[in-house]
C-alpha cells in the first residue's frame, strides 16, 4: 500500500477537511480478489475524495479505480489483462435505515461506530464487484459450430429406446 494513505482513516474527519488521498496497491495484497485472478501481476492505482453535498446534504467518498486484471478468458482459454476504470460515490451513513434517503447515484457506505473505514476493503470489494462473470478477452472470436451427434449418442438420449427392441420380439 502506498505510504501516504493509512490502513484505517476517520472518515468524519475525512469529510470535514475535504481530503483527497492518492495511492497503489499491489494485487498481491488483496487477498479476497486472489481466488479471481490467473496470477497477482500488477497493481491498482486508487484515489479516494471525501467530501459533502452542500445541496444534498450528503458526506460522501469518491472513488476512482485504475488496473488491469489478469483473467483467463473463457473463449481461448488464455490470460488477458481485463482493464478497469471505474469511479463510483458512495454515501456514508451511520444506519442502514439512512441508506434510503441516499439520492440517486450514490452507493451506501455503512462507516462504522468508531467512524473508522479501511480504505484497502473499500478497493478490494469494488474490484470484486468488477470482475466479470464470464471473461472474455476483448477480440476473441465466439466459436460457432454445429456439432452431429453420433448413432451411439442418440440411442443414448433415447431412455425408451431399449422397450423399442422388446416389443418386436
Amino acid at each position: 500500500m502506498s505510504a501516504n494513505v493509512p490502513e484505517s482513516l476517520d472518515a468524519w474527519r475525512m469529510v470535514s477537511a475535504r481530503k483527497r488521498l492518492d495511492g497503489q496497491v499491489s494485487l498481491a495484497q488483496l487477498t479476497r480478489l486472489q481466488g479471481l485472478l490467473v496470477d497477482f501481476e500488477g497493481k491498482c492505482d486508487y484515489a479516494l475524495e471525501f467530501g459533502r453535498d452542500e445541496t444534498l446534504r450528503v458526506s460522501y467518498v469518491q472513488l476512482t479505480l485504475e488496473t488491469e486484471l489478469p483473467l483467463i478468458c473463457q473463449r481461448t482459454l488464455q490470460r488477458y489483462l481485463h482493464p478497469i476504470s471505474m469511479v463510483q460515490r458512495f454515501g456514508l451513513i451511520r444506519d442502514e435505515a439512512d441508506e434510503a434517503a441516499l439520492p440517486e447515484g450514490y452507493e451506501a457506505l455503512l462507516v462504522a461506530e468508531d467512524g473508522y473505514l479501511k480504505p484497502l476493503d473499500l478497493v478490494e470489494d469494488e474490484l470484486v464487484l468488477a470482475v466479470p462473470l464470464v471473461p472474455v478477452s476483448p477480440g476473441s472470436e465466439a466459436i460457432e459450430r454445429e456439432w452431429e451427434a453420433t448413432t451411439e449418442e442418440v440411442a443414448k438420449v433415447n431412455p425408451f429406446a431399449a422397450l423399442a427392441s422388446l416389443k418386436k420380439q
